[in-house]
């Protein structure tokens, strides 16, 4: 008979639950299949949204190479947003972009060419970019896809459609008309392997080692005796980092109220900052000098040098820039070369001088050092030349903080051309840009100040770049005089081309095509025009997106409510939004926006293919599962840069184990439960089960507001938490003997199921927006009545406030310490080996005072309603009055071991017909019999 026993318990079956093994690789394609078939998204925005629309709107990564893990961590944050204000009852709607104009494209597709030996127009470049374009938009949504994002992925916003193309050609309409727009030399950060200038969002400054020198100009004309004293040689002395520009030299600024020393140096005269003449000298070896006089900056005015190399004047000059920190005080200024040298040689009415060209290499302008790239052929021969005119008085390596481009990681260099700009202190815009911050919610705090000081500090953005693949900017010149024609209807009429034909009809064909008949020049009459070859900045493409997708999209609308993008997006996206918002629309295109970090190796370094530490979001994927990935994103602290690796993959995956195997066991136990049948009213549950409910609340209301402040590693660790001390270590663990034993309609089994039943549905429902398969794969097993197709149309849980018992919860807290101090001694009673194990246990407890109050209350016979023997994990427990504190006695349990639930208890052998079984038990199988 006993070997049948088992047949008669409660035990969840395999087939009734979710498999141990999760399968993820295999099993998430399916259920995304099964969204795809039921149209989840198109579901998700009919569903009822009380609390109106939330829009997330996606700012637009590059159409270019497979997804990286930077892409997954955005990405998965932005699902895990959208689908929990879904589940609180929001509408949001999701539309996924791609970046697909720009640097990286052009790059990539003129190096294919150049591998295949072909020069292509400048047409047919484009044409190749736009399809490399099409090409990766597929390839990266479907990859995104699997992430198990959801989202209009049919219907994107790409900014190479048609009519987005010329939206910007619109918004950039609207600027010109506003009064932003003009076109100067000005100095801009040039790349010179890209061939374009950059706006400040496109360079990245590291650390870079350059060759510094000392150079000395010599005086040739002076009002201070001193260096006009024809006895005697006097020099200026410069310090720079940048040899190469020397040849564009035509000033040297000192500043007008520091002191400068004039000294003595054998029968040489030097000028420089009075503060820095010990380090200058030590730092040249000169132990021999003598101050003879000691002048300001200004009366230093009149003072003409020679040229070091050519055979041009270099006069002083002043400048409030020029410090005494470092270098001679002195600083050679090349107007070609330098933002302030510029302003510099405007203000003294210097000629431009810019002698490189857009490749890097000297032109005529640079004499005998024409032909030379300025680095490092360039640089050296600047300095051989100073040697040997003897004005070279020091050189050294020196590593300082040097500006790169953001793509292709070569070092910048200022040159001085005519670009287009848009003047970011027209009508008073850095400062209305400036007050608009303010009105947004930044997370976390801190980024407020970031972006503040990049708009406080951001010079006016330069809007053309010498680049095939972009938008041009729909600009004509007059044929005779170069006069610019750029008028708001004439910008319209391309638009309007454009949003026809694409944007490449601006290379294809000539400035006729778009100009109406009878156009002539303003300044010359002319009738001749040619059309402008640079394109937009890439950051107005992306920078323009809130007006060109939010204000077309019936589902959408502006401002956005959410942006959320790396931090370095400061000085990019979140800049070049906020600067066209307000431009065109007076206020921030976003009301809150949440900057993330960056992924690096588990020791905190950056991850390079070189250093093979890169970890792949697909290669997790095809081994993992998406759910461990975005379990992995979840669980991070993503406001600072966040670190992954297989080590940290493992311990997520552990995690994702213990919380899946939670939810087995509950549905495994609800098998045979149908709450509007067999749910227990919450008065009549027994007290161990409202506990649970109650921690339940307290569980449910921490969670609702980390997701409320987007801190879902707060969500992950509680709920990890929650899972395996209150659930699986204790509470799941407390009830397997009612659940397996007991019969299986006994209110008590049923009370239990009652509580598991709303366990799983409230962890399922928060868990759903980061474990978007599994949680599906849980919701289709649970018995919810009327539910939702999809655990993702379902609503969050809303805390039970009446389930809040706060003196049941402090009892409970009580309960809970003393069960860990009865833990420790049975524990030790096994390892004395006075117990076989803790179920063949009798615990027996002497206490006083309100303890003895408390546990009193809880009755201590030895059947299995004993509460505190099932809390404790033993057989049996009792309770004793004492006067002396607390104390613990453990040993074997009286009676025998029950072959049905394996409790030992005192009745066990009672009843004839099954003398194995406790009454408990004997009472079950009976129900069994015909």
């Amino acid at each position: 008979m006993a070997s049948n026993y088992r047949e008669t318990l409660n035990l969840p079956k395999e087939e009734q639950t979710i498999p141990m093994r999760a399968n993820l690789p295999e099993q998430e394609p399916r259920w995304q299949a099964f969204w795809r078939e039921i149209g989840l998204y198109e579901r998700l925005l009919a569903k009822p949204a009380p609390k109106g629309d939330f829009i997330l709107h996606d700012g637009p990564p590059y159409s270019n190479g497979d997804i990286h893990m930077g892409h997954a961590l955005n990405k998965v944050l932005k699902d895990i947003i959208v689908r929990s204000y879904a589940m609180r009852g929001y509408r949001t709607p999701y539309v996924p972009g791609w970046d697909n104009h720009g640097m990286p494209i052009e790059n990539a597709v003129s190096q294919r060419f150049m591998e295949q030996g072909k020069t292509p127009t400048k047409v047919e470049l484009r044409q190749a970019c736009r399809e490399y374009a099409w090409h990766y938009v597929n390839v990266q949504r479907e990859q995104f896809k699997r992430l198990g994002l959801v989202g209009d992925w049919e219907r994107p916003y790409l900014t190479m459609d048609y009519a987005f193309e010329a939206g910007l050609v619109r918004i950039f309409g609207e600027l010109v008309q506003r009064g932003y727009i003009y076109r100067d030399l000005r100095p801009t950060l040039w790349c010179p392997t890209c061939q374009t200038a950059l706006a400040e969002a496109e360079v990245e400054y590291g650390m870079k080692v350059s060759d510094a020198i000392y150079v000395r100009f010599p005086v040739v004309a002076s009002p201070l005796p001193e260096l006009s004293d024809n006895t005697a040689h006097a020099y200026i002395l410069i310090w720079t980092t940048t040899p190469w520009t020397i040849p564009a030299n035509l000033a040297l600024a000192v500043h007008p109220d520091l002191d400068y020393a004039l000294l003595r140096v054998g029968d040489d005269r030097y000028v420089l900052g009075r503060a820095l003449v010990e380090p200058v000298m030590e730092t040249l070896g000169i132990q021999a000098y003598e101050i003879i006089r000691t002048v300001k900056g200004r009366e230093l005015v009149g003072t003409v040098a020679q040229h070091p190399i050519f055979e041009r004047e270099s006069p002083i000059v002043l400048a409030d820039y020029v410090k005494a920190e470092e270098g001679t005080g002195v600083v050679h200024t090349a107007p070609g070369h330098g933002a302030e040298d510029f302003a510099t040689g405007k203000q003294y009415g210097l000629p431009i001088l810019c002698p490189v060209d857009a490749r890097g290499v000297f032109t005529e302008e640079a004499g005998e050092f024409a032909g030379l790239p300025i680095a490092p052929e360039g640089n050296q021969a600047v300095i051989r030349r100073l040697q040997e005119k003897g004005h070279l008085l020091h050189h050294a390596l020196y590593e300082h903080k040097y500006p790169f481009c953001w793509r292709c990681d070569s070092p910048l260099l200022f040159r001085t051309t005519v670009q287009w700009f848009m003047n970011i202190d027209h009508n008073a815009h850095r400062q209305r840009a400036l007050k608009a911050i303010r009105g947004v919610r930044w997370i976390p705090p801190e980024s407020e100040a970031r972006i503040t000081a990049m708009v406080e500090n951001r010079p006016d953005w330069c809007l053309s770049r010498q680049r095939a693949w972009g938008v041009g900017i729909p600009a004509f010149y007059c044929a005779s005089c170069e006069e610019p024609l750029l008028q708001p209807d004439l910008i319209e009429r391309v638009a309007g081309i454009i949003e026809r034909e694409g944007s490449d009809v601006w290379f294809e064909q000539p400035a006729d095509y778009f100009l109406p008949e009878g156009v002539r020049c303003p300044k010359c009459n002319g009738t001749a025009f040619r059309k402008e070859t640079d394109v937009l900045d890439v950051w107005f493409d992306s920078g323009s997106t809130h007006r060109l997708v939010l204000e077309t999209r019936p589902e959408l609308r502006w401002p956005a409510d959410l942006y959320i993008e790396g931090s370095d997006q400061h000085r990019g996206w979140f800049n070049s939004s906020l600067m066209i918002g307000v431009a065109t629309r007076d206020a921030a295109p976003y009301r809150t926006v949440i900057t993330h970090g960056f992924v690096l190796d588990g020791e905190g370094r950056k991850m390079s293919k070189s250093e093979g530490n890169v970890v792949d979001p697909l290669e997790v994927v095809r081994q993992l599962g998406a759910d461990v990935l975005r379990l992995w994103v979840a669980s991070t602290e993503y406001f600072e840069d966040v670190r992954l690796s297989n080590e940290i993959l493992k311990f997520i995956t552990d995690a994702y184990r213990q919380i899946r195997n939670t939810l087995r066991f509950i549905i495994g136990n609800l098998a045979d439960f149908d709450p509007t049948r067999d749910a227990i009213p919450y008065e009549q549950l027994p007290e161990l089960d409202r506990w649970m409910l109650a921690r339940l609340q307290e569980y449910l209301r921490y969670c609702l507001n980390a997701y409320e402040r987007f801190e879902y590693h707060l969500f992950y660790h509680e709920t990890r938490r929650f899972c395996n001390v209150e659930l699986s270590a204790f509470y799941l663990d407390v009830l397997k003997d009612r659940l397996y034993a007991s019969a299986a309609g006994d209110p008590t089994r049923r009370a239990a199921q009652t509580v598991l039943y709303e366990v799983a549905s409230i962890l399922t429902r928060l868990l759903a927006p980061i474990l978007v398969h599994t949680m599906e794969e849980v919701w289709q097993r649970l018995p919810i009545p009327d539910k939702p197709v999809s655990v993702h149309l379902a609503d969050f849980p809303t805390v039970r406030e009446e389930w809040l018992d706060k003196s049941l919860l402090e009892r409970w807290a009580r309960l809970l310490d003393l069960r860990e101090e009865v833990n420790r001694v049975v524990e030790q009673a096994k390892n004395e080996k006075r117990i076989p194990n803790p179920q063949s246990a009798r615990v027996r407890l002497y206490v006083g005072g309100e303890l003895y109050a408390l546990l009193s209350c809880y009755p201590t016979e030895p059947t299995p309603d004993n509460l505190l023997a099932r809390v404790f994990g033993v057989s049996q427990a009792e309770v004793h009055p004492s006067e002396n504190g607390l104390r613990i006695e453990v040993d074997v349990a009286p009676g025998a071991k029950c072959a049905r639930c394996w409790l030992v208890l005192p009745d066990v052998g009672s009843n004839a017909d099954y003398p194995d079984l406790c009454t408990r038990c004997v009472r079950v199988m009976r129900s069994y019999s015909p």
